[in-house]
């Protein structure tokens, strides 16, 4: 038998708490999830009151707030919505009666087109292909002995970049949210690693020395800000 409440995030967010008994287990154990959806499962042994058991979730609070935190709720896809992309702010609209989507990076505008249940799809593609289209332009500016053996997009929690052994380097798309110089911030790291496969002093001397000026800056933004550019799509 499983019970249904709520844990409040400190920002007024509710989150679903299903706790369930089960027999043969001694402690109370906690699994936040935050997809498909953001739930937290409390397992609690079969003497266990639930009141004991969300007293114990209560008392990881913290924990709690910061897996939340660090994995904002997705906002959904609409015809209008205003987006942070490729640097600049974007207003996004559909047209059912067009059949290519279109970004004018001058008018700071998205036209979606074909049917309204293939808008999210369809504008995810577009973000893609722009991303790459932009990070292939940013990694041009470094010298040919840097670049990568192919570029790709990936959609990736853990980190928003990648090279290979093999030259390969692939991005999260998501930085297509990002400001264009902490874009440009990631770009650069991982054209890094073509020279140093590590984290060594040389390697970020490497780092600086393709990006220029403001890097540590770039570096904080994505540090402090990174895990708002999952909320999209």
């Amino acid at each position: 038998m499983a019970a249904e409440l709520k844990f409040i995030l400190d920002g007024g967010e509710e989150i679903p708490v299903i706790i369930t008994t089960r027999r043969g287990i001694k402690n109370i154990t906690l699994r936040p999830k935050t997809a498909p959806r953001r739930e937290i499962h409390i397992s609690k042994p079969w003497l266990t009151p639930s009141v004991v058991a969300m007293r114990f979730l209560m008392g990881k609070r913290r924990w709690v707030e910061q897996i939340y935190a660090a994995t904002p709720c997705r906002r959904c896809a609409m015809p209008g919505m205003r987006i942070s992309f490729l640097g600049d702010d974007v207003v996004v609209n559909h047209d059912a009666s067009r059949h290519a989507n279109v970004y004018d990076a001058a008018s700071g505008v998205i036209i979606i087109g074909g049917a309204p249940d293939m808008f999210e799809r369809r504008l995810r593609d577009l973000v893609k292909k722009e991303f790459l289209r932009a990070a292939k332009e940013m990694i041009k500016t470094a010298p040919r002995e840097f670049w990568p053996t192919r570029v790709s997009v990936r959609d990736t929690t853990s980190r928003w970049g990648s090279c290979s052994s093999t030259g390969a380097i692939s991005f999260s798309w998501r930085l297509a949210f990002a400001p264009r110089d902490v874009m440009r911030y990631v770009v650069m790291h991982e054209l890094a690693h073509r020279r140093h496969m590590d984290h060594s002093p040389e390697f970020w001397a490497t780092v600086a020395e393709l990006y220029g000026f403001g890097v540590e800056r770039a570096k904080r933004w994505l540090s402090h800000n990174g895990a708002a550019l999952h909320q999209y799509l």
